[in-house]
């Protein structure tokens, strides 16, 4: 049985770096190399960005990878401070490897892994990533009843009182307000979240610890 190869494309700011990096993943049964460019063929699934540092332009291209096809980044770099960790996110990458820890068997591994619709971060920088989303929620987001998934007090308090088994009339009657404003509640939740019904909700919410 023939494996799926992944089509990848490399982009980095110098050729020597460049050659380096193809010349790593040509030869690996994985990966068909690829252009990154709007007529590529085959389009690219993973676009491996090696860069020094991320400075401004870095996050610039990240959004536009993100933005502009269905490719999802890789990004290989030197040196990766852990302020940037939360933009380097928010940007869109999907891997991020350090160039000291990113051998050829190591570097195949993050791009299936990212092919595959997951993500890929060193280990010491997930926690830092947490303390940041944490830090945003406490400080930033639920000062102004908000939540990371921008989901407001009131849609939380909702959905935990569906959570509880009350009726719609019940939710009414406990947050004072009309029946029709809490099926419009619901309604604004599950369109928001592409979900099929309240329970679906419900236990996204769950599953999100907002409930």
């Amino acid at each position: 049985m023939t494996t799926k190869r992944i089509a990848v494309a490399v982009h980095t700011r110098d050729p020597i770096t460049q050659a380096g990096v193809t010349s790593q993943l040509r030869p690996r049964p994985e990966i068909a190399l690829t252009e990154w460019s709007e007529t590529a063929d085959p389009a690219p699934e993973v676009v491996v960005l090696v860069v020094d540092a991320v400075d401004e332009d870095v996050l610039r291209l990240l959004r536009h990878i993100t933005r502009t096809g269905t490719a999802r980044p890789v990004l290989v770099a030197a040196v990766i401070e852990q302020k940037s960790i939360v933009d380097l996110a928010e940007c869109g990458a999907a891997g991020v490897i350090r160039r000291a820890e990113a051998p050829p068997e190591h570097l195949v591994h993050v791009i299936g892994t990212v092919a595959k619709g997951n993500g890929h971060l060193p280990s010491d920088l997930v926690g830092r990533l947490l303390e940041e989303v944490g830090r945003l929620q406490g400080q930033v987001l639920a000062p102004r009843g908000l939540h990371l998934t921008g989901l407001g007090a009131r849609k939380v308090d909702v959905l935990r009182l569906v959570a509880e088994g009350y009726d719609t009339a019940d939710i009414a009657a406990k947050l004072s307000y009309s029946e029709r404003t809490i099926k419009n509640v619901l309604h604004a939740v599950i369109t928001r979240l592409q979900l099929r019904n309240r329970s679906r909700a419900v236990a996204y919410a769950m599953r999100q610890g907002l409930i």
